[in-house]
């Protein structure tokens, strides 16, 4: 197994993840339509290089992560929808 393609490998889709986990709600289907374009372009990568192993154990991990993260953090700290976020001002 090679360490450094698995920590890049893990390292992606952790941030995909989580990225696709705190999108506005409203967005989420054209964010994760978005990610679907990246994820084929990782699986290409795996299946150029041969990383099969690396791929699959980087995206179970990857899972736990962020099924961690959630637990902890964004549970407790859900993503509020664009309508309802303020923005302060000068006049505030």
């Amino acid at each position: 197994m090679q360490l450094d393609s698995f920590l890049l490998l893990l390292g992606t889709f952790t941030i995909l993840l989580l990225f696709l986990q705190r999108t506005d709600p409203k967005r989420r289907l054209v964010v994760a339509i978005g990610l679907l374009l990246l994820l084929v372009l990782i699986v290409r990568y795996i299946n150029y290089r041969n990383l099969h192993t690396e791929g699959q154990l980087a995206f179970i991990v990857a899972l736990v992560l962020n099924g961690l993260f959630w637990l902890f953090i964004g549970r407790y700290n859900p993503v509020k929808s664009g309508d309802e976020i303020k923005v302060l001002g000068l006049d505030d």
